[in-house]
């Protein structure tokens, strides 16, 4: 019994350093699926065999548990102090989001990349992608991206990271295809802009919901927060899909 919750503390302590929790991922794959062009759906299919991009989004984070992807955790996130740009802040020698992001766009383009590598770049893009449409994997370097930020989630303790990567989607009670389902409108304008945004863009993005963010009163949060920020949170949903829609339809023209 001891063991069992030994093993089910690790589970949780693990999770709650996910970024969207798996159905937010999944939402993000499942809207760029929708709007892959051709020859980009072809060439997935081609990497990924028979699993699409919703499939593979939470990938990276279910390798947490092997010790050999330790080198990996710290490509799930990047420091930028408030009133600092990327540019200016000093760089982690294991990598960062932003890093890794790029990394796996030149793996994905490059003709000379095994299958395999390109089958893990793929993954690595596509959960990327979506982590770093999630504000708080842009941390401030004061709270690990405010996982030391401790609330009570309806009535339950919790963290302001863990809400934003699950709490508020959890809410909504709705499967990944509903959710996309429900996010699948863009207007023209919608997609001309955050086809031609680039990471730059996003990461300013992140920093400006900051303040919103953190604005949670005496930390006991429920209904009230949902509202003032799930539009918030679902616009980064539809434009971490339409991102990294672009994004492979570049890559694979």
């Amino acid at each position: 019994m001891k063991k069992l919750l030994w093993v089910v503390a690790l589970v949780f302590a693990a999770q709650s350093a996910w970024a969207w929790g798996q159905t937010g991922h999944r939402v993000i794959g499942e809207l760029a699926q929708r709007h892959l062009s051709k020859k980009a759906a072809k060439e997935v299919k081609k990497i990924l065999g028979d699993e699409d991009l919703a499939g593979a989004s939470n990938w990276f984070d279910f390798i947490k548990s092997d010790s050999k992807y330790d080198h990996t955790h710290c490509w799930h996130y990047a420091t930028i102090p408030d009133g600092k740009t990327y540019a200016e802040v000093e760089k982690d020698s294991c990598g960062d989001i932003i890093e890794a992001i790029a990394r796996f766009k030149k793996t994905l383009a490059s003709e000379t990349a095994t299958l395999e590598e390109k089958k893990f770049a793929l993954r690595g893009l596509v959960h990327m992608m979506g982590d770093v449409h999630q504000p708080l994997h842009v941390g401030n370097g004061t709270d690990r991206g405010a996982n030391d930020v401790k609330v009570e989630w309806f009535w339950r303790k919790s963290n302001l990271h863990r809400v934003w990567d699950s709490g508020i989607i959890d809410k909504q009670q709705l499967s990944y295809t509903e959710y996309a389902n429900k996010l699948d409108h863009y207007t023209k304008a919608e997609k001309k802009q955050w086809q031609n945004d680039n990471i730059d863009d996003w990461v300013k993005e992140n920093i400006s919901y900051r303040p919103a963010i953190y604005n949670i009163g005496n930390g006991k949060l429920s209904y009230r927060y949902i509202y003032e920020h799930l539009d918030t949170l679902e616009g980064q949903l539809r434009k971490g899909g339409m991102r990294l829609a672009a994004t492979l339809n570049t890559i694979f023209g």
